[in-house]
């Protein structure tokens, strides 16, 4: 322990201003709840002017939310704040120098999986930013997810770098890893318990003053630096491991001609003291930018470990076997659409799919990772024309995301559902064969949406996750054939 950055810290006082690197899903309702709480007085989101993301700095600064999709409370926080002064982007990197603790949101993918070699390219400007600016007593969080042992090594050595200090004597350094999901931001940095991981004791201790005033019901619990990020990634590959056991039963599930949903009931119908049999929903892909890269985190840490791992010998990786589970999934929605084409005499080439959900979860304007991207590109490649509707997803690299879901649907040979957005719950089979115009259109539900039997009923072709029950049912009308 420290007593220099003890004595540092108590000279400086209380943190009163607070800056936030990264505007995205976890920094723009991070820096709200910091600006509302009455024990802070000021906080500055930093957001780079890029062609890309610029956008964002005035559309914060008038108080307005660049996410799209459903954020409860968002908007009017963000309007709150700023009317009452407490809340500014800006691309000035300069005045770091002004804050007294300073949190990076900073995606983290993974270049190559295979070789557990993480992009880091983006986190380490920003950690050079906060060292160029860095002054004693200042408090750095990383709340991005990184490889074990991230902090205290390069985000460290940075830091020592650029601003000339010495972590755990000069500044207090820290990783706080960030726990929400998109629909649900504000309420789960408000409910969840925070993680805090410092390189020393003051420096957590200070994390924890950071933290507290925004935590409504959750608590924070405090350990190591790299015990913090151990536990972020491992979370996410636990949930991950978790889908992929949900998966990988509804793949049983259809090859033995039961449905998935039924046998989950059953499991979770299983109660009592010392019982835990809760299960996942299976679906058509992970996606996002946590879950699909996190394991390669945890894997990469353990190899870069003090100890060598102890495993069976040859033995796979089971949340490696996860991953590719789940990575499986679109591939799997691909097989079902060129399945049930068969059945009405027709094959992907040639064929129109309207693909529905572009995001990687419902009602979000999410599309980090999505699993609609490798089924979208198999299916073009395999010469389908592919049309894809997304209430919530503007834009996104190379694919036109389009409103207007009659036009998506009209003359369509398939119809996909990717995303479980809540627009698709009420999809009308008589409505939908209509715009088709196809006397046994195919439906693919990847997200369990509709009801299987009014779907057949019309004529429809089905394919449901799961669906084994389903999945072969007699085709109603006379078939089309293929021209």
């Amino acid at each position: 322990m420290s007593s220099k950055l003890e004595n540092i810290l108590k000279e400086r006082g209380p943190i009163k201003k607070i800056g936030v690197i990264g505007m995205g899903y976890v920094g723009i309702p991070a820096a709200a709840l910091f600006a509302d709480s009455d024990m802070f007085d000021h906080v500055l989101g930093f957001q780079r002017a890029s062609s890309s993301s610029g956008y964002k700095i005035d559309m914060l600064n008038r108080g307005e939310s660049p996410l799209k999709g459903e954020e409860p409370g968002l908007e009017d926080l963000l309007a709150k704040v700023v009317r009452a002064g407490k809340f500014e982007c800006t691309s000035d990197f300069s005045r770091i120098a002004e804050l007294d603790a300073v949190t990076l949101a900073i995606q983290t993918p993974f270049a190559d999986s295979k070789a557990l070699e993480p992009d880091f390219g983006a986190l380490k400007d920003g950690i050079r930013n906060v060292g160029k600016y860095l002054r004693p007593g200042m408090l750095v969080v990383l709340e991005s997810t990184i490889t074990p042992g991230t902090t205290d090594g390069m985000g460290r050595e940075i830091l020592e770098e650029e601003s000339g200090l010495v972590a755990g004597e000069d500044f207090a350094l820290a990783h706080a890893p960030e726990r929400v999901m998109v629909g649900r931001l504000l309420r789960n940095i408000q409910e969840h318990d925070r993680i805090v991981g410092g390189i020393d004791a003051p420096s957590t201790q200070r994390s924890v003053e950071l933290y507290s005033p925004v935590l409504t019901k959750g608590k924070v619990i405090p350990m190591s630096a790299t015990a913090a990020e151990v536990t972020k990634t491992a979370e996410n590959t636990f949930r991950d491991l978790q889908i992929a056991a949900a998966n990988q039963l509804a793949l049983y599930c259809e090859a033995m001609g039961i449905n998935v949903y039924d046998v989950r009931a059953g499991i979770d119908s299983l109660k009592g003291e010392g019982i835990t049999r809760a299960i996942l929903y299976p679906g058509a892909g992970v996606g996002g930018h946590c879950l699909t890269k996190d394991t390669y985190h945890l894997e990469r840490g353990v190899k870069l470990g003090q100890e060598p791992l102890d495993y069976p010998a040859d033995a796979e990786s089971i949340y490696v076997l996860a991953r590719r589970v789940n990575d499986f999934m679109p591939v799997h929605m691909y097989n079902l659409t060129e399945a049930a084409l068969g059945r009405v005499n027709r094959k992907v080439k040639g064929s129109k799919i309207a693909m529905l959900g572009w995001a990687f979860i419902n009602d979000s304007d999410d599309a980090r990772n999505p699993p609609s991207e490798p089924y979208r590109d198999m299916a073009v490649d395999a010469g389908a024309q592919v049309v894809v509707h997304d209430p919530h997803v503007l834009q996104y690299p190379d694919v036109e995301i389009h409103k207007d879901i009659e036009e998506v649907l009209k003359g369509a040979d398939a119809v996909v559902v990717l995303t479980g957005h809540k627009e698709y719950f009420g999809l009308d089979p008589e409505r939908l064969k209509a715009l088709t115009g196809k006397s046994n259109p195919v439906i693919i539900d990847g997200r369990n949406v509709i009801n299987p039997d009014r779907f057949i009923d019309a004529g429809f072709v089905y394919k449901g996750i799961g669906r084994g029950d389903k999945n072969q049912h007699a085709v109603k009308k006379a078939v089309e054939l293929s021209t």
